[in-house]
């Protein structure tokens, strides 16, 4: 191993000789197989010393203060081949640098890289330069303005080696990245373990919302490319594909495999700015909490298998009941919730939305489990509209309310009038109701059973009277009966031989009244005379 005084007694007769080389490291998109690009990385292969790790000459030279040199050395041999591959008609596929925390600090540094590329003609679409988290933490302001530098451009900025360190969430917030470069030892942690994998999970989801396409490097397994797949992270970087390969090698790859892009990872609705939504002090956020009803934000996976809350507000709280938190309401997976019934119409609601993309309703039965309460049978009617999509889930905005309570004396209605039809069966009666203003008559099921009537009967009584039901001889006093009872009158009653056969009924007549007195139903029944 080479020490520090021959790095410096070699380095520069190394550039002067070009014992550096650039090897490149492809980027694949795993659900498709398609190269997306590749990091570019330097080897040296000293004639004196051999081959010198990345590992000893990089701490040694940034040091010295003399990775800007390398780094510039690197990036003319990528715009170098970038030409190459343009003058010769190859498949194009952008490639990655490196900028240091030394690089940022060197004043001209950008314009000297810029400088570089527009000597050899190539689009900065091809080009993508990544940042270290360490690099982004050593001064804010100043990688600010060097971001800023390089957008306007028109680079693209990755950010390597996310969740190395401390601040990474806090680097995101402040500092406005294009690409999320997760760190190996990140994803090491993650696959098969529970906790981790939550984690990774979510960091994939809220590089999501901010619209971060995400990078897994250092990725070796196919079961760490799997993982990452069912989690929405598509692109992978990792001995698994590939290792760093030298120039010539990576033509080779460029012409026999398909190219491919990088895309954001979640399309949100045009109406919707994802950023100030969770921006706890935006009016959206205000909006959210305090305006709209009882209101969540869930994600589901496209194959409807798997649903996750996100976000809910107090009103959603306060709606679902049972003393839950709005942390206890997160941590609920709605599917287990649901019974059988309830699972089906849930999920083909969900289907249909996405389908349709119109807001949609459904009534589902949930148990509901809390510590103080026990577990409850809960009735929730949502309304669902899409508001996000990716390739791998969905977000949905769900408006709920409770109808537990009115389901319940719906149900106790319907038993009520089982058992009163039961009771209405049992006593041989004929029951119907009469609307005043409109002379417009309801039977009850028996008299549109036995009867023949429909169920609803206009200029009552007359259809009757011209059907034979009311004998002629009694037409008259029927119909002042009716006069009487538009007029005021409480109650009357009388028995009338009813039907062609004339079999003799008790029938009686109440009347009901607004407020203010005005007759405005009567309720009929008929009960058939028996002889003592």
């Amino acid at each position: 191993m080479v020490n520090f005084r021959q790095i410096s007694e070699s380095f520069e007769t190394a550039v002067e000789n070009r014992e550096f080389s650039v090897y490149f490291q492809p980027q694949f998109n795993h659900s498709t197989g398609a190269l997306i690009g590749a990091e570019a990385l330097v080897r040296w292969i000293s004639p004196k010393h051999g081959f010198i790790s990345p590992a000893d000459f990089v701490p040694a030279l940034e040091e010295m203060g003399l990775i800007p040199v390398l780094d510039l050395y690197v990036f003319d041999c990528v715009c170098d081949f970038l030409k190459k591959c343009i003058d010769s008609g190859k498949a194009l596929a952008r490639i990655s640098v490196n900028m240091s925390r030394n690089d940022i600090l060197c004043e001209d540094y950008i314009d000297r890289l810029d400088a570089i590329r527009q000597k050899y003609g190539v689009p900065t679409r091809l080009i993508h330069v990544e940042l270290t988290e360490t690099a982004a933490v050593s001064g804010a302001n100043v990688v600010v303005s060097a971001i800023k530098k390089l957008h306007d451009l028109g680079y693209t900025v990755e950010m390597d080696d996310f969740g190395s360190g401390y601040s990474s969430l806090n680097i995101l917030k402040d500092i406005e990245f294009d690409v999320l470069k997760l760190d190996l030892k990140f994803i090491e942690g993650a696959i098969g373990s529970e906790r981790g994998g939550t984690i990774l999970s979510s960091v994939v989801r809220m590089a999501k919302w901010l619209k971060l396409p995400v990078i897994a490097e250092g990725v070796e397994t196919v079961e760490q490319a799997d993982f990452l797949k069912s989690v929405g992270c598509d692109y992978i970087q990792g001995f698994l594909y590939s290792k760093p390969i030298p120039a010539t090698e990576y033509e080779k790859l460029l012409s026999g495999k398909s190219i491919g892009t990088m895309v954001p990872q979640m399309n949100i609705d045009q109406f919707i700015d994802a950023g100030r939504f969770w921006n706890p002090t935006s009016i959206e956020t205000l909006i959210f909490s305090n305006f709209v009803g009882a209101a969540a934000i869930i994600e589901v996976n496209n194959d409807f298998s798997s649903i996750d809350i996100l976000r809910v507000n107090q009103k959603y709280v306060r709606e679902l009941g049972m003393n839950l938190s709005e942390r206890d309401i997160i941590s609920i997976k709605p599917y287990d919730t649901l019974d059988g019934d309830s699972k089906e119409i849930y999920k083909a609601t969900l289907e249909k939305v996405a389908s349709t993309r119109e807001e949609q309703e459904c009534e589902t039965w949930r148990n509901i489990s809390s510590d103080c309460c026990g577990t409850e049978k809960v009735c929730v009617r949502s309304s669902i509209q899409l508001i996000g999509e990716s390739k791998v889930s969905r977000l949905l905005y769900v408006m709920i309310r409770n109808i537990t309570s009115e389901k319940q004396t719906q149900q106790d209605f319907v038993r009520r009038e089982e058992n009163f039809k039961a009771a209405v069966e049992q006593a041989n009666m004929f029951l119907w109701e009469y609307t005043i203003a409109t002379k417009e008559m309801r039977p009850c099921f028996r008299c549109q059973r036995e009867l023949g009537l429909p169920p609803l009967i206009r200029n009552y009584p007359e259809p009757l009277i011209e059907s034979g039901l009311f004998p002629a001889d009694y037409a008259d006093m029927y119909r002042d009966w009716m006069r009487q009872i538009d007029n005021g009158l409480k109650s009357i009653e009388g028995v009338i031989p009813l039907t062609a056969s004339r079999i003799p009924f008790h029938v009686r007549y109440t009347t009901e009244y607004d407020e203010i007195g005005r007759p405005v139903k009567a309720y009929g029944s008929a009960t058939l005379v028996v002889d003592k």
